[in-house]
């Protein structure tokens, strides 16, 4: 049948439908649950007058009438539940089977936003989920990439020169053995940065917290980079004189602020600055705060968060990659603060424009003694 025949029902049936698609999911279900009883009811009163009025059985009882206008009802609602259930649950039905996709392995589909806000911000979720998947399991394949790599090289060395000793080509001289405990070392320290990694995201940290002067542990960690600095032509200034206390594990502490530093001056070029700075911050929560800032390459607001990313190694254009490093560093720093009970963050104002890390711990223990919790 032509639409221009019925123009008025055609309308009345767009602005119904327009309307249904700005009814939230909740509201859909109310007016179901409203539509199928109306409909109950009304087969219930059709059945009774049909039987007292028009087929003229008045001498039937009134409990019987009840009983056949009740069958006639539920027979009447049962259909009608059946088909608004389809139509509220069809996507619904969709993101289930999005949802067994995504278990599969299946990253790369997209979901269309529904009309209705409610399973849109649902639908949106399952899309930012799919993507958060699609770029761990690219990270992950990126691991066992690097992994390999890095655990290859000193393999292939130690073996290279183990069978040149056997052959009688290299010397077992001090210099030999030398090369052979670096490639072991390389061994070693990957290891370890993998075993750090899994502890922070267990949250099974080992800390041995005590009354630590933080402003002492950035001083002497500064030292102890310092020659990197100066080799790199790299000023150094440290703002760290007056003592800040905070209970905490000093050593782990120590390794977040080599990671931090070495990033920074990694960041940096020569005759760059790096700053560090320690400081209490009275409230609202007594925090020591330690704070490194470079005027180095900078970071683009969208990798502010990426970088904390487990193997997550950033391009930076004219400038080679950080020999040996796994790019878990700072996901290993993080997890050693947030088992702390406290936090790092990066700032930057772009690319070219230096960044600034931010070192959070709480200056007091948990009540009850030990560490904040979440701590181990």
């Amino acid at each position: 049948m032509p639409a221009s025949r019925f123009p008025a029902y055609h309308r009345s049936r767009a602005r119904l439908r327009r309307i249904m698609e700005r009814l939230s999911f909740r509201n859909r279900l109310v007016l179901s649950h409203v539509m199928v009883l109306l409909l109950a009811l009304a087969a219930m009163a059709a059945i009774s007058a049909l039987i007292e009025v028009w087929l003229g059985f008045d001498d039937v009882e009134g409990d019987v009438v009840l009983q056949v206008g009740l069958l006639f009802g539920v027979a009447a609602a049962f259909p009608a539940s059946v088909a608004l259930s389809r139509f509220l649950l069809r996507p619904l039905d969709r993101v289930r089977a999005a949802t067994r996709r995504l278990a599969e392995g299946h990253y790369d589909d997209v979901l269309e936003l529904p009309s209705e806000p409610g399973l849109a911000a649902l639908v949106e979720d399952v899309n930012t989920l799919a993507a958060a998947l699609a770029d761990t399991e690219r990270r992950r394949a990126r691991l066992i990439s690097e992994v390999a790599h890095e655990m290859r090289t000193p393999i292939t060395l130690l073996r290279a020169q183990i069978e040149g000793v056997a052959d009688g080509i290299f010397v077992p001289d001090e210099a030999m053995f030398a090369s052979l405990a670096d490639d072991l070392y390389r061994l070693q320290r990957l290891a370890g940065d993998l075993s750090s990694l899994s502890r922070s995201e267990e949250g099974a940290f080992v800390l041995h917290g005590k009354l630590t002067d933080v402003a002492m542990v950035a001083r002497a960690t500064a030292e102890r980079l310092r020659p990197q600095y100066d080799a790199q032509l790299v000023t150094l200034v440290v703002d760290a004189g007056t003592p800040v206390g905070a209970f905490c594990d000093p050593d782990r502490i120590t390794q977040v602020l080599v990671n931090l530093l070495g990033n920074a001056l990694a960041a940096s070029d020569r005759h760059g600055r790096v700053a560090l700075s320690v400081h209490a911050e009275p409230s609202p929560v007594p925090h020591v705060i330690v704070r490194i800032v470079d005027d180095g390459i900078g970071i683009a607001e969208h990798n502010l968060e990426r970088i904390f990313h487990r193997f997550e190694r950033l391009e930076r254009p004219g400038r080679p990659a950080a020999a040996g490093g796994s790019g878990i560093g700072l996901a290993i720093a993080r997890g050693i603060a947030r088992a702390h009970g406290g936090d790092i963050t990066a700032e930057s104002a772009g690319l070219g424009k230096g960044a600034t890390f931010s070192l959070r711990l709480p200056q007091e223990p948990a009540p009850g003694g030990g560490m904040p919790p979440g701590s181990r």
